[in-house]
C-alpha cells in the first residue's frame, strides 16, 4: 500500500475500490454483471443513501461490504484493514460487532420476547461482562425509541413499525460503526416509513454510527446524506 493509500484508508472508515461482480444463471453462457467497478468511501458517522431499481445490484453490494458475500476482484478496507486477507474469525468478528444489518423484513424471533430479540447478536459472545453491558444498552435503546414498555412481549402482537424498530436496536446492541440498512421502509406504510428513516438518521448522530441506506424510493434517499445511483453497475453520486 502507497503512503497515499495509508492516509487515506486512516481518514476513511470504508473504503469500497474498483469492486466487481457477476453472476452466472443456470443454462446462461454469459454472465450477468451486476457491479461493474464499483467505489465508494465512507467516512466514521457519515450517511448516505443508494438509490436504484430493482435488481440493479443495491443489495449485492451491501453484502459484499458487510461480508456476507465476496467481490469477484476489487477491495474493500474497513478501519484501515483489508477485508479481502482477513481471516474467517475475524470476518466473523467484523460482521457481529463492527457492522449491524437491517433488512426490509424485521425477521424477529416470534418466539422470543422483544428484550430477548434485540439481544440475539450478543448470543455467541461468552464474555459476561460483556453480554451485561449489552443489556443495559439495550435496555436505554428500547426506551429511546419508545418500547420499553413492549420489551417483554412477543413480536406478534407488534405493529409492523414497532418490529422494524426492534431490528434497529438489534443491529445497535453491540454499537457497530457502520448499519447498512437494505430497504428498510418496503414493507411499511408512508407514515411509519418516515419514521423509521427519522429514526436511523437520530441514532446516526446520537451514536455517531455511520449509515448506508439502500432504497430505490427518492423521497426515503433524499432524506440520507448524500445521495448515489447504481445503475448498470455502475454507481455514481445522484444530482
Amino acid at each position: 500500500m502507497t503512503e497515499y493509500d495509508q492516509k487515506n484508508q486512516t481518514d476513511m472508515l470504508l473504503s469500497v475500490r474498483d469492486v466487481y461482480k457477476s453472476f452466472y444463471a443456470s443454462g446462461v453462457a454469459q454472465a450477468r454483471k451486476v457491479l461493474d467497478g464499483v467505489s465508494l468511501e465512507l467516512k466514521q458517522g457519515e450517511a448516505i443513501s443508494i438509490l436504484g431499481p430493482s435488481g440493479s445490484g443495491k443489495s449485492t453490494l451491501l453484502n459484499i461490504i458487510g461480508a456476507l458475500d465476496k467481490p469477484d476482484r476489487g477491495e474493500i478496507h474497513f478501519n484501515g484493514h483489508s477485508l479481502a486477507t482477513a481471516t474467517e474469525a475475524e470476518l466473523t468478528h467484523f460482521r457481529n460487532r463492527e457492522v449491524g444489518f437491517v433488512f426490509q423484513l424485521h425477521h424477529l424471533l416470534p418466539q422470543c420476547t422483544v428484550m430477548e430479540n434485540v439481544l440475539v447478536p450478543v448470543v455467541p459472545v461468552k464474555d459476561r461482562a460483556f453480554k451485561e453491558s449489552r443489556k443495559k444498552v439495550g435496555e436505554e435503546l428500547l426506551r429511546y425509541v419508545g418500547l420499553w414498555d413492549h420489551k417483554d412481549q412477543k413480536p406478534g402482537v407488534l405493529s409492523g413499525g414497532e418490529c422494524q424498530r426492534v431490528a434497529l436496536i438489534r443491529a445497535l446492541i453491540n454499537q457497530p460503526k457502520l448499519i447498512l440498512a437494505d430497504e428498510p421502509t418496503g414493507s411499511l406504510d408512508e407514515e411509519n416509513a418516515g419514521s423509521i428513516i427519522s429514526l436511523l438518521l437520530d441514532l446516526n448522530k446520537e451514536y455517531d454510527t455511520s449509515l448506508i441506506v439502500v432504497t430505490h424510493a427518492p423521497a426515503i434517499g433524499a432524506r440520507v446524506g448524500r445521495q448515489y445511483e447504481l445503475k448498470h453497475g455502475k454507481l455514481r453520486p445522484k444530482s
